[in-house]
C-alpha cells in the first residue's frame, strides 16, 4: 500500500470521528485477531485500526453496553478495594471488660 494513500485515509477517517474516545469492535484478522471484542480507544487509534481493517466503529447500542460494563467493573473493583481495607477484630467478653476498665480514669 502506498504510504501517502494510507495517511490520507487515516486523516480522513480520524476527521470523520466526532468524539475524543470511541468504542471499536475488533474484526477477525488472518494473524489471529478475534472478532467482536469491544474496546474504548482514542480517536487516532480508532482511525488507524479502521484503516488497517482490524476494527470497526461500534454502534450506539454497542458503545452504551461497553461503557456500562466498564462502569460496572469499576464499581465491583471499588467494592473489592473497600472490602480489603475493612479490618475486623474479634474480642472476647473478658478482653472487652479489661479494655473498658483500663480506659476509665481512676477515681480518687
Amino acid at each position: 500500500m502506498d504510504l501517502k494513500i494510507f495517511f490520507q485515509k487515516l486523516k480522513q477517517t480520524e476527521a470523520s470521528i466526532a468524539e475524543a474516545h470511541v468504542v471499536v469492535v475488533s474484526l477477525e484478522t488472518p494473524d489471529g485477531g478475534r472478532a467482536g471484542v469491544r474496546t474504548e480507544v482514542s480517536r487516532g487509534l480508532a482511525a488507524r485500526l479502521i484503516v488497517e481493517g482490524k476494527a470497526r466503529l461500534a454502534t450506539a447500542e454497542e458503545s452504551a453496553e461497553c461503557r456500562e460494563q466498564a462502569a460496572e467493573a469499576k464499581r465491583a473493583a471499588d467494592q473489592a478495594a473497600t472490602a480489603n481495607r475493612i479490618q475486623i477484630a474479634v474480642v472476647s467478653d473478658s478482653e472487652l471488660k479489661a479494655l473498658k476498665t483500663a480506659s476509665r480514669p481512676a477515681r480518687s
